[in-house]
């Protein structure tokens, strides 16, 4: 090897080193708001879950009785966990098609279309609490919007938010309807996918359906994957419609996780006992995370690679 060969393989080195170590600097910020923010207050968390703690009394030590009275005592617990992963999977599955449908639709030359795209993103960025009592309204058994055209269509009234059948595909309507922040990410994933794709496709004789799902989706997967573990996460830590809406029932039917820990440690004082449920509801979050990331490696496409 040469002298200039050396030298200039010495000097990419040594700029490769210098941008790792700004690049590390630059993370500093983010990896001490990570550890404040997020870390350290897990494990507080977890560590609170081993106490009996009123909140203003002095935390007694009560080891994993916490856990043993959730898993063979607690009368909201199962009725919890069904209710969050009934409404998280629903919510999840009608959102994604929901909002892809609508994106493409907005995807392509319609007039105003940046009206258009406005009015579905609007919805996502008002007050939940003021979206949920303007839901209520029109759920109303007497007065609502939606029982009215019921009545005028010759059908029964129907208790939208006091059936315990119906009330996880109420609140699971009001938050496909939220789902704005999905049609805009889905959106700029529909403008990147290259327009040479689909002209070959047409050239090959591909109507718009087979384009679609050898074309579109292909390309989409990695935006597909990203809302979806987002409306996982969020759907699963839903809280707003209990508090706002239903108080947990009608029975048990939305009690969610989230709520049943708000219940716990603002209504009846039990801090540790919130704490506990609060851990086992992140090791849920993760389990299901988990599953989703092992199982993305076998659907997701990357331009430029042959696994899929």
């Amino acid at each position: 090897m040469s002298k200039t060969t050396k030298n200039k393989t010495k000097y990419r080195s040594s700029m490769r080193a210098s941008e790792e170590r700004t690049a590390y600097l630059c993370l500093i910020p983010s990896i001490i708001g990570l550890i404040f923010i997020t870390y350290l207050p897990l494990v507080g968390v977890f560590g609170i879950s081993f106490f009996d703690w009123k909140g203003l009394s002095s935390p007694k030590f009560n080891g994993i009785d916490n856990y043993v009275r959730l898993f063979t005592n607690d009368p909201y617990f199962t009725d919890s966990i069904k209710a969050t992963v009934y409404f998280a999977g629903l919510a999840v599955i009608c959102s994604m098609i929901y909002s892809l449908f609508i994106a493409m639709l907005l995807n392509r030359k319609v007039p105003v279309r940046g009206f258009w795209r406005a009015v579905f993103y609007v919805p996502y960025v008002l007050p939940a609490a003021a979206i949920y009592v303007g839901w209520a309204w029109l759920y109303d058994s007497n007065f609502g919007l939606f029982n009215y055209i019921l009545s005028k269509l010759g059908i029964h009234k129907v208790l939208f938010l006091n059936d315990s059948k119906l009330i996880i595909p109420s609140l699971v309507l009001i938050a496909v309807w939220l789902s704005g922040n999905l049609i805009v990410i889905f959106l700029a994933g529909l403008q990147n996918v290259p327009r040479v794709y689909h002209e070959a496709a047409q050239i090959d004789g591909a109507n718009g359906w087979k384009r679609f799902l050898h074309v579109t989706l292909p390309c989409m997967t990695p935006i597909i994957f990203y809302n979806l573990l987002m409306s996982l996460i969020t759907n699963m830590q839903i809280v707003v419609p209990a508090l706002s809406l239903t108080n947990g029932g009608p029975g048990n039917s939305s009690m969610f996780m989230t709520y049943l820990m708000y219940r716990y440690a603002f209504q009846s004082n039990q801090i540790g006992y919130a704490c506990a449920i609060s851990f086992v509801f992140f090791l849920l979050i993760a389990i299901f995370t988990g599953i989703l990331f092992v199982t993305s490696k076998s659907w997701i496409f990357y331009e430029g690679s042959d696994d899929r």
